[in-house]
Parts: structure tokens; C-alpha cells; sequence
């Protein structure tokens, strides 16, 4: 294994809407692909200081805290196959279709070397698995975060992984979302069309209308509206980072649950954002017929639907 480049440090100032948040929490929001457990144990090592000071590992923050965190050079490990199930939606000897669980990391990152999906197709498709991306990427030509559930395409071989990737470029795989946002959006269909860009002000957040910006295209329909919040369907037209997210959000109607772009405090008891990647259509890479896979809504999700409480 080796350390890659230098420490990264960075000071975030916090708003009104952490105050009484855990020092953990925070850090995890600002930087969602770190696990609580990492930044923990960076907090515990005096990596992370508060208006100067290290704090203690249960830090209420406080509005205008200065929040600094040293991120120490990651090391790259040697990835292992791990014997984690999958719940698998479609096979066959090109690709992979899986229906990624909440809380499950695609990659391996600084704090999720293990318990990754790279980790459990290893074991699943032992040596066969596109290398293009690399011993850390193996068979992974898209992603989705890592609190969003739902399909996502994994290729057993380069061919397939260059086939799938041309489409994803070229706009033409079908990709349907499921999410509950907050509020009651008035129109049944609309189109979000705001070019996405990482955020100036924290480099952990995409925002609308940036410098820099690259083309965003979101199409929604509303499919049922509740008292506070309402059930969509989203269809994206471009794939950027955080798209459906960041574009919620610009329109007054993030994400429940979105501990980056919502409110800091919500009354349900929800890990991430309420965000279901349902529907994966492209071409097939070698007969060149269309696929379309579809996967189930979670359990967390379709309860809170049929709780009555939304």
C-alpha cells in the first residue's frame, strides 16, 4: 500500500442550521463520502479543531464555530473481495445490474477501504470485472451516493464497460428516480434545466449557475402530494453529481432528509436523503437489444408512503 499526496485542510464556518449538531454529524455532512467512524477517530487524534481548540467527541457546534480539519494523505490499500450480499437484479456475462443498499459505499475511499460494492462484486464475480477505472474502481462505470438506494450497472469486462460508458456520455441510458421532497410542489410535470458546478463556498456541495457549470437537465412528475411533502419521479437527461439533489434544492423542495442540501434537523428518523434510483435502461453491450431493470422501492421508504405522516 502507499500515501498519495499531501494533507488536506479546511475550515468551514457553522450556520444557524448546525447549531446543537454533533461534531461528527457536521463533518460527515460536509464531507459525505468520509464515515462517521473516520472522522471519529480524526476527531479522537486531534486532526479537527474548533475556534482553535480540539474538541471532545460528543462537541455540540455551535453557530459561527470555525470548524478546521486535517484529512491526513489517504492510503490506497489493496482492495479485497468481501463476502457481503447482493441483491441482484439482472446477470449475464457482460454486466450486472445490483440494487445498492442504503449506507453502502460503490467505492473503496478514505474510510471505506472494506464493506465497499467494489468489495462484494469482487467476490461475486471473482477475476471478472472491467479494469479501465482502475484496482480501486474494478467494474464501475457510474455511481450513485451513498445514501441513495436502487440499480446501478457494474461490467465484467472492458468491452462492455467501454459500451455502457458511450451511452452514459452520450445521454441516451434511461435513469428514473423515486424521492419524497419537502413541501407540496404545485406542478404535475416540469423540467429543471440549471447548469450544476462544484460549490465555491464548500467544495463538498454542487450548487446552480456556478462558474464553471456544466449543462443539467432534470424532468419530474409529481406522483402523489401529502400534507408537507410530496412523491416524485425524476428522469435525468444529464447525469451530473448530486443533480436531482442540488436541483430540489434550487427550486425550494430539497430532498427529505438531505443532510446537504435540506434543513439540518428532520422530525423522521432517516439515514440520507430519500432518493430511490427505480428504473436502468440501455442498450445491451454485445446483442445491442434494449434493457431495462427496475428495482423495488426499500422497505424504509414505501412504509413511510403508507405511514400517513408525510
Amino acid at each position: 500500500m502507499h500515501q498519495s499526496e499531501d494533507t488536506v485542510t479546511q475550515t468551514f464556518e457553522a450556520d444557524a442550521s448546525y447549531e446543537g449538531t454533533r461534531i461528527d454529524k457536521f463533518l460527515a455532512v460536509i464531507y459525505p463520502e468520509l464515515s462517521r467512524s473516520y472522522v471519529q477517530k480524526l476527531i479522537k487524534s486531534g486532526h479537527v479543531q474548533v475556534s482553535g481548540k480540539v474538541p471532545k467527541s460528543g462537541y455540540a457546534v455551535k453557530e459561527g464555530d470555525l470548524v478546521m480539519i486535517n484529512i491526513p494523505p489517504a492510503v490506497q490499500a489493496d482492495v479485497k473481495p468481501e463476502n457481503i450480499p447482493l441483491d441482484i437484479l439482472y446477470e449475464d456475462e457482460d454486466v450486472l445490474v445490483v440494487n445498492k443498499s442504503k449506507d453502502m459505499v460503490v467505492h473503496p475511499a478514505p474510510g471505506h477501504y472494506s464493506g465497499t460494492l467494489v468489495n462484494a462484486v469482487m467476490y461475486h464475480c471473482k477475476n471478472c470485472l472491467s479494469g479501465i477505472h482502475g484496482e480501486i474502481r474494478p467494474g464501475i462505470v457510474h455511481r450513485i451516493d451513498k445514501d441513495t438506494t436502487g440499480s446501478l450497472i457494474v461490467c465484467k469486462n472492458d468491452e462492455a464497460h467501454i459500451r455502457i460508458a458511450e451511452q452514459i456520455k452520450a445521454h441516451s441510458v434511461t435513469r428514473r428516480y423515486r424521492g419524497i421532497v419537502t413541501g407540496v410542489v404545485r406542478e404535475d410535470t416540469g423540467t429543471v434545466c440549471a447548469p450544476v458546478g462544484r460549490d465555491p463556498g464548500n467544495r463538498k456541495k454542487m450548487a446552480c449557475h456556478v462558474r464553471n457549470g456544466k449543462e443539467a437537465v432534470t424532468h419530474y412528475r409529481v406522483l402523489e402530494r401529502f400534507r408537507q411533502h410530496t412523491y416524485m419521479e425524476f428522469e435525468l437527461e444529464t447525469g451530473r453529481t448530486h443533480q436531482i439533489r442540488v436541483h430540489m434544492a434550487s427550486c425550494g423542495h430539497p430532498l427529505l432528509a438531505d443532510p446537504l442540501y435540506g434543513p439540518a434537523r428532520c422530525r423522521f428518523r432517516l439515514q440520507g436523503q430519500c432518493l430511490h434510483a427505480m428504473t436502468i435502461g440501455f442498450e445491451h453491450p454485445s446483442g445491442g437489444q434494449y434493457v431495462e431493470i427496475n428495482a423495488p422501492l426499500p422497505d424504509y421508504f414505501r412504509q413511510l408512503l403508507e405511514s400517513g405522516k408525510l
